[in-house]
């Protein structure tokens, strides 16, 4: 078995926690899907998303010599990522949110601490473990994002210039995917390979929580 098969069977139980988020069953399974969880979620999305061009620098700024390939992977990823944020603001801007009153808000604390875990794998435990994140996040966009775009905007009657973000990491991050799997099957080293399979097991039930907590929100904003 090839890593990045590897990869994908033992993180099989975590992406299930993932995906069965009862805010996410709804919209796929149910297309029930309320605007202000929509805000609710790119709201969150806006919150992780702005640390990703941050993390992947601080993961090739350790990366040591002899893993000089993987540090361009990390170039060509910061590419592709930067600015991402200000897609979200600007498809909250289009639900008719104040994008200055978001980019000055503080996250839930299940998006805190999926961020706060990220930077933690990258400064204290191992930064080739950041690629535990970049599966989960964008499989998951890949799985979910086009498909939810078109149920959200069909019953939300949203606008096009509202759903940017979700729609380009469809078809983005399947180009990311075909990279990604290459670059985890050249990985020979069996340490990182470990840390990976963890910290995407991590990573994918701290993205589940980031889902309950865009469920819990409008509740606790009723109470």
């Amino acid at each position: 078995m090839n890593f990045f098969d590897r990869l994908q069977a033992e993180t099989a139980v975590e992406r299930n926690y993932l995906l069965s988020a009862p805010v996410i069953q709804r919209c796929i399974g149910l297309g029930q899907f309320s605007l202000q969880e929509y805000i609710a979620f790119l709201t969150e999305a806006y919150h992780h998303v702005k640390h990703t061009v941050p993390l992947l620098m601080a993961v090739g700024s350790r990366l040591p010599a002899e893993k000089e390939n993987y540090r361009e992977a990390i170039a060509e990823y910061i590419e592709e990522e930067l600015g991402h944020q200000e897609w979200i603001l600007n498809d909250l801007a289009a639900c008719g949110v104040d994008k200055e009153t978001v980019r000055h808000s503080r996250p839930n604390a299940a998006t805190e601490l999926m961020v706060a875990y990220a930077y933690d794998t990258v400064m204290r435990n191992n930064p080739m473990a950041f690629f535990g994140m970049v599966l989960v996040l964008e499989g998951t966009s890949i799985n979910l994002a086009t498909q939810a775009a078109d149920i959200i905007q069909q019953h939300l009657g949203l606008p096009n210039k509202a759903f940017s973000y979700l729609r380009s990491h469809g078809s983005l991050d399947l180009e990311h995917m075909v990279f990604f799997e290459k670059l985890m099957n050249g990985l020979t080293e069996q340490k990182d390979r470990d840390d990976i399979v963890h910290a995407a097991k991590m990573f994918f039930t701290l993205y589940g929580n980031i889902f309950r907590s865009i469920e819990q929100k409008p509740l606790a904003q009723a109470a």
